[in-house]
């Protein structure tokens, strides 16, 4: 009977302590989970450092992480046409420490030219769209065109006469241009190069006439004086490039083609983490500061929201993939 009693009152206060421990931790483990982020938070860029894409990394991987109360990370892992780098991040863990600086080729154009070991809308989810740019036509200074027409005066007279430089086969100047040239009926020479800036430097050399780049790229140029623009691909003049008409003033209202930016995390990252991943980034974009620098390379931002990129991108890869069939574009 003593044993029974003694067994009893054990179970009994094994059962308190035990409901009291649980009380006690509970709040401490949401806690715990709740916390983010509770490490540094690595943004990982498909390309080398020292361009445009690398600049977006650095800015808004900073500025989120100052947000979220921690530390950034640039990771440069460029090669296979951004692949690479957007690989890493599809196979990193699901918990909101590593991201992705995508865009076009990670997500549109790349996975329809080289083989991806991931799939650009399964395998990530989206934070939210950083900002997009459009894209210019340039040349050099004592180019003979003067004008858009110009140059597709000169290609209807002499097809296969005109060349256009790109940063190489499948790049977003590469898209552009087989748009344009597609979209008017022309035919120019494609001079693919093997990425860096040789493509520029031969246009400013006149070796190269034309060129259909991102703002990203040659808004630095055009401020330079170093080239000339024919017209921008925007529904309004740049504020820097006030004298530059649009392609729809140009003639060429069909035009419709920009190289765009946005974060991305591993699938499967928890909700709660994209929500605020997403939140910070929102907040990032309307940093004054942030407003400005990307306005200084012609990059018009996002609002960072989540959905809307989600949205966005089904409509954006198949739209990519249709012009690389239908214009036979094959990688280097």
């Amino acid at each position: 009977m003593i044993n029974q009693k003694n067994s009893t009152r054990r179970s009994l206060l094994a059962s308190a302590l035990g409901g009291a421990a649980s009380l006690a931790l509970t709040p401490l483990a949401a806690l715990a989970q709740a916390a983010f982020p509770s490490k540094n938070l690595t943004f990982v860029v498909p390309y080398p450092a020292g361009g445009a894409n690398d600049m977006l990394g650095r800015l808004i991987g900073q500025k989120m992480a100052e947000v979220l109360g921690g530390t950034a990370i640039v990771d440069n892992k460029p090669g296979a046409g951004a692949l690479l780098g957007a690989s890493v991040v599809a196979r990193a863990p699901a918990d909101g420490h590593t991201l992705l600086i995508g865009g076009l080729a990670t997500h549109a154009a790349s996975p329809h030219l080289l083989k991806a070991d991931y799939d650009p809308l399964k395998d990530f989810e989206s934070i939210g769209m950083i900002g997009s740019a459009p894209i210019i036509a340039i040349t050099y200074n004592e180019s003979p065109f003067k004008t858009l027409k110009d140059v597709v005066d000169a290609a209807r007279k002499d097809p296969k006469g005109v060349m256009y430089g790109s940063s190489g086969n499948g790049s977003p100047l590469h898209l552009a241009g087989e748009l344009f040239v597609s979209q008017n009926k022309i035919d120019m020479t494609h001079v693919p190069y093997k990425g860096g800036n040789a493509h520029i430097m031969d246009l400013i050399g006149g070796r190269v006439p034309v060129i259909f780049d991102t703002a990203t790229n040659c808004m630095p140029l055009l401020k330079s004086g170093k080239v000339r623009a024919l017209a921008v691909g925007a529904a309004t003049r740049p504020a820097d490039l006030p004298n530059v008409p649009t392609f729809a003033e140009a003639g060429y209202p069909q035009f419709d083609f920009s190289a765009w930016y946005a974060v991305f995390a591993p699938a499967k990252t928890p909700k709660d983490v994209v929500a605020k991943l997403s939140t910070a980034l929102s907040t990032a974009l309307k940093n004054p500061d942030v407003i400005s620098r990307l306005n200084g390379v012609g990059v018009t931002p996002g609002n960072g929201d989540a959905a809307q990129l989600a949205k966005f991108l089904p409509g954006e890869n198949e739209r990519i993939g249709r012009l690389i069939k239908t214009a036979n574009i094959k990688p280097d």
